[in-house]
């Protein structure tokens, strides 16, 4: 009798532990998918270039294989995203924008692109390698980047203040999706300071991105 007890306390006590789990994660959830509604609403275009904080340091591991600091675009200005490589809905356009921007700026020395991925359990170095040879990458001058998680979202949230997370399993669509982030590009100067956001899904303000990228890449602000 005692060990029918014993048994059915343990298993009272692993379904706590499930529902519990099940709260923070939706919670986490919650939180996040308020911060990412708010960044997906259509953004009146804004003139002229801000400054929004500073990129905090960072160490993650490019599609190559090296690691790769914030100090290793000391001086460069570049332009950031967060993508992963199965996403169904703005990674693909985001990339061909960026792909768009190599091209365009190909001959700007100094400028850099660099996308992380939100879900580093499935973007291994390999995986992004692949993924940046669709786009035509130039390992020199657009990186791709895959580590931590928890390094990965503190990054997106505490250090470009985007919203980033996974998608539980219970709030999963038949689209495919199972991790929301923002769509916006980052424009980043030499100084490490954020000057700009850029929603990738809108025209009008990928174009003030190329506009706001002319004038660092002069050095006229």
């Amino acid at each position: 009798m005692k060990e029918s007890i014993s048994a059915r306390q343990q298993l009272l006590w692993g379904l706590l532990i499930v529902l519990i789990a099940g709260v923070a994660g939706t919670a986490l959830w919650t939180r996040q998918g308020g911060r990412l509604r708010q960044e997906m609403r259509p953004e009146r275009p804004l003139e002229g270039l801000g400054v929004f904080g500073r990129v905090p340091d960072f160490s993650l591991v490019e599609r190559s294989g090296r690691p790769m600091e914030l100090s290793d675009l000391s001086g460069k200005i570049w332009i950031a995203d967060f993508i992963y490589t199965h996403c169904p809905d703005s990674c693909p356009i985001q990339s061909a924008q960026m792909k768009e921007l190599q091209t365009e700026f190909r001959g700007e020395k100094n400028l850099r692109l660099v996308s992380i991925t939100v879900d580093p359990r499935r973007d291994s170095a390999k995986v992004l390698y692949g993924y940046a040879n669709r786009f035509q990458a130039d390992p020199e001058r657009w990186f791709f980047l895959t580590g931590e998680q928890d390094a990965i979202y503190c990054l997106a949230q505490e250090g470009f203040h985007l919203g980033a997370a996974e998608i539980p399993q219970l709030k999963r669509e038949p689209s495919g999706a199972t991790h929301t982030h923002s769509p916006r590009f980052v424009l980043v100067d030499g100084k490490a300071q954020i000057r700009g956001y850029y929603p990738a899904t809108d025209g009008e303000a990928v174009a003030r991105l190329r506009r706001d990228l002319g004038v660092l890449l002069r050095g006229e602000k």
